[in-house]
């Protein structure tokens, strides 16, 4: 199967009350774990590329990789831009291949960021891409995206309707209380699903988007602190939060850190009970195990789009 945009698996998964899982891919044990987890369960995919990550692996390297993913899933997967934060680095991915990009302008003054997103857009559709916009803040770091919680913004229900009708965008990514990276909250989590609710109204049937919803897997964290890490105080996103949002408007739920965490918390553990250890396939091989056991659980108990392929 040929990699397709997300036009497609989004109507399904509103329609369906399901989210799709965007998974943020870097390497080879990375697109393996998540892949085989979702062929496994008969899942669509959303791969995401960051800019970061694109430096990292090399544009060519990171769609051969997703191609060879093709051939042995033969599952509907869409290759997104993950934060891209230019036309140029957007246009860049569209002519690579990329079925979908995302172009931040969220910390664009309103006119400015809805000049730029039409503008991708354009040269978007022209080519048969699906682009995400984005409207609010969300706080917390991850690759390039760095943002205080000063900084962070609730999105505006009063503001969408515009942004989308003048943008001609294929889906929103909102802020209702997620944040980028491992350390999200610092009591208890409190999503703004009021605000959720308002935005759903306003676009009826119009795919909405999380970001910065991974749910920081305690046993993860743990075992890192366990073998020498210092991660005091990592709180993520609640599961059932997430359940409960893919059941409203949101059809794409990003996620990031856990994949992080899965992989660092078992390269730990083999070098904590092997000092001596040296052959990549040693670590590298549990690692994408275990993103592939992480995978597979949310795409059966969170997302729900397990049997959705």
């Amino acid at each position: 199967m040929p990699l397709v945009n997300t036009t497609e698996m989004f109507k399904k998964a509103y329609e369906g009350g399901y989210a799709i899982g965007a998974f943020n891919v870097n390497n080879m044990e990375i697109v393996q774990g998540i892949t085989e987890a979702a062929k496994e369960v008969n899942a669509p995919l959303i791969l995401q590329v960051s800019s970061g990550a694109r430096k990292y692996a090399n544009h060519t390297y990171l769609m051969k990789l997703i191609e060879a993913a093709l051939a042995e899933t033969d599952l509907p997967i869409a290759v997104h831009l993950d934060h891209g934060d230019s036309f140029e680095l957007c246009k860049s991915c569209i002519d690579g291949g990329f079925t979908s990009v995302m172009i931040d302008g969220s910390h664009l003054p309103f006119e400015e960021n809805i000049a730029l997103t039409k503008k991708v857009v354009e040269y978007a559709h022209d080519k048969g891409v699906t682009v995400e916009g984005e409207l609010g803040r969300l706080a917390g770091i991850e690759d390039a995206v760095n943002v205080s919680e000063e900084d962070a913004a609730f999105t505006r229900p009063e503001e969408v309707e515009e942004f989308v009708s003048r943008t001609g965008v294929d889906s929103l990514a909102i802020a209702i209380g997620t944040s980028h990276g491992a350390f999200k909250f610092k009591g208890e989590a409190q999503l703004r699903f009021d605000i959720l609710e308002e935005i759903q109204k306003k676009l009826p049937g119009f795919p909405i988007v999380l970001h910065g919803a991974s749910s920081v897997i305690p046993e993860y964290v743990d075992q890192i602190n366990k073998f020498g890490g210092n991660m005091p105080g990592a709180k993520g996103v609640p599961e059932e939060m997430l359940r409960k949002a893919a059941s409203m408007a949101v059809c794409k739920i990003n996620i990031d850190s856990d994949l992080r965490l899965a992989m660092t918390a078992t390269i730990r553990k083999v070098f904590a009970e092997n000092p001596a250890e040296f052959d990549p396939r040693k670590y590298l091989g549990p690692a994408r195990e275990e993103i592939k056991k992480l995978v597979k659980h949310k795409l059966i108990n969170v997302l729900g789009c397990a049997g959705k392929a």
